[in-house]
């Protein structure tokens, strides 16, 4: 653990934070619902730090003030988007609390957190609870009282993910959509990589998003925007002699045309100015009152897809892996994230469900142990007049084979018919390892044994992961395939998709086949065959 921080531990924390961000881009890009559907959160916040960490590689620095505020700086002039503005101003308080001091220590950053916290707000023209600021006054409220840099920082990221967690309570289209503020997120990641550095162990969050809309319908609006005003407006101002009042004046001007309005600066004249309006125009003429607008950016709202209109067919599946939740999200479906059970809530299915904005809802459980949390969910939704049916897949591979027929063009209860059909037609095998000595309808399985299973009841016991799926794949080949599906596990050994896949087309060079990386924690393999 470290006592205080140098310049070369603020490297060290921004580049990881921007490393943590870009792991976690697409994840965070996912969730942004408020109050439109976004895609580049997650983007705009992993630039905002990676432009700090080059202005770090850029800038000599003899000091930890001097670090600090090279961050600040460069994070203000590469911001992008709304969050990415907020994320600025939050980390200009910490250099503004370092003052000059040579290392970064307890009284630093708890002054730091406290006066981003306070910055960050005051540079939003209408706060929202809720969002990425109040997780950033959870986490300074946290770290007020006196401690160590390891107790401060350890309460205030888990302080920010608590707050994170209760953001759908706070923003009406949070809670509609099931999910958690994507702002509020990144900066939990930021702080969690700096908790990193200085307690020197990863931290461990509990909180999990919910993705809720497939990637097709996550190219709408940028950054919280409202769908009254059709533009984005971002601009650097170079304003060096401005007066605090005029930055006020901006922004009430700024607010009068549009909204999503933040102005920061970098402390030195520069100015970050971000706007949603109809009238781009003025918005510049605006900045151009005090100061000279550059390197603006205008984006048109009008040339991204439009989010759900309230009609039509959606159909909604469980997925009980990463990788699964990506080919489904593919294919335009909407996902519940099944977490390590493959069993989400009930409540949880019902507000993915609720978000698609659909009148008829097709869901697919895609686990026999999901089904009667699937039905509850449609119970519920049923009785606010949607229309919905539960397809009952025990296996993601019988949802792919089901998502594959879906057309809804054809009448709804048509659709329900084929893709039902298209489900019950696919069987499907499953490698899992047993944890206990236990009796199954081929023997007595001890703790270790690979086991095989063939539509949910076990064929095969074995000491070898390969040499059982070789088995099970025989086993189905024997009554004919037309195409043969792998979904290879999280815990699976590398390469072994490819291998199987070899095994099939030496055996049946006439059948497809199809690898794909499901991410599923209980079954390291599973295979489908059409």
């Amino acid at each position: 653990m470290q006592a205080s921080l140098d310049a070369e531990s603020i490297h060290r924390w921004i580049h990881a934070a921007a490393d943590a961000l870009g792991k976690r881009r697409a994840e965070i890009d996912e969730l942004n619902v408020f109050p439109v559907p976004d895609a580049d959160t997650g983007t705009n916040m992993e630039q905002t730090v990676r432009a700090a960490a080059d202005a770090l590689a850029t800038t000599p620095v003899v000091s930890t003030a001097q670090a600090l505020r090279t961050v600040a700086s460069g994070a203000i002039l590469g911001a992008r988007g709304n969050s990415g503005v907020i994320l600025a101003q939050l980390l200009r308080g910490f250099a503004d609390a370092a003052h000059d001091a040579e290392r970064w220590g307890p009284d630093q950053l708890r002054d730091g957190l406290q006066l981003g916290a306070q910055d960050a707000t005051a540079a939003v023209a209408e706060p929202v609870d809720g969002t990425i600021l109040t997780v950033a006054h959870a986490a300074a409220a946290a770290a007020r009282g006196p401690g160590s840099m390891a107790e401060l920082i350890t309460s205030a990221v888990d302080a920010a993910d608590q707050a994170l967690s209760r953001t759908p309570t706070q923003l009406a289209a949070l809670a509609r959509a099931g999910v958690v503020d994507a702002g509020g997120l990144g900066l939990v990641v930021v702080l969690a990589a700096l908790a990193e550095v200085i307690v020197g162990a990863p931290i461990r969050l509990t909180v999990r998003n919910r993705l809720t809309r497939p990637a097709a319908l996550l190219q709408g609006e940028r950054e919280g925007g409202s769908s009254e005003f059709g533009y984005e407006v971002q601009y650097l101002l170079d304003a060096p002699a401005v007066r605090d009042a005029q930055i006020t004046e901006l922004r009430e001007e700024l607010a009068r045309l549009g909204d999503s309005v933040v102005v920061v600066g970098t402390g030195d004249g520069i100015w970050n100015v971000h706007v949603h309006t109809n009238d781009v125009g003025a918005a510049l003429e605006t900045g151009l009152q005090v100061g000279r607008p550059y390197r603006v950016t205008v984006i048109s709202f009008a040339d991204r897809d439009p989010a759900p209109t309230g009609t039509g067919v959606a159909v909604v599946a469980i997925a009980p892996g990463r990788g699964l939740s990506h080919l489904f999200q593919a294919e335009g479906v909407y996902v519940v994230d099944g977490g390590r059970t493959g069993r989400p809530t009930v409540d949880e299915v019902t507000a993915v469900v609720q978000a698609t904005g659909a009148a008829n809802i097709v869901l697919l459980p895609n686990a026999a142990k999901a089904n009667g949390i699937a039905e509850a969910a449609a119970d519920a939704v049923r009785a606010q007049g949607l229309t919905i049916t539960v397809v009952p897949t025990r296996s993601p591979v019988q949802s792919l084979a089901a998502i594959a027929v879906h057309d809804s063009a054809r009448r709804f209860d048509d659709d329900v018919v084929a893709m039902a059909e298209a489900a019950a037609a696919t069987r499907f095998a499953e490698i899992t390892v047993a944890k206990a000595e236990s009796l199954t309808s081929v023997g007595i399985c001890q703790a270790g044994d690979v086991l095989g299973l063939i539509d949910g009841e076990v064929v095969e016991i074995g000491r070898g992961l390969v040499a059982v799926a070789f088995s099970l794949t025989d086993r189905l080949l024997a009554v004919g395939a037309e195409l043969i599906t792998v979904l290879v596990g999280e815990h699976a050994p590398g390469g072994v998709g490819e291998v199987i896949a070899r095994h099939v087309r030496e055996r049946a060079p006439l059948t497809e086949v199809c690898v794909y990386s499901g991410g599923q924690l209980d079954h390291p393999l599973i295979i489908g065959v059409e």
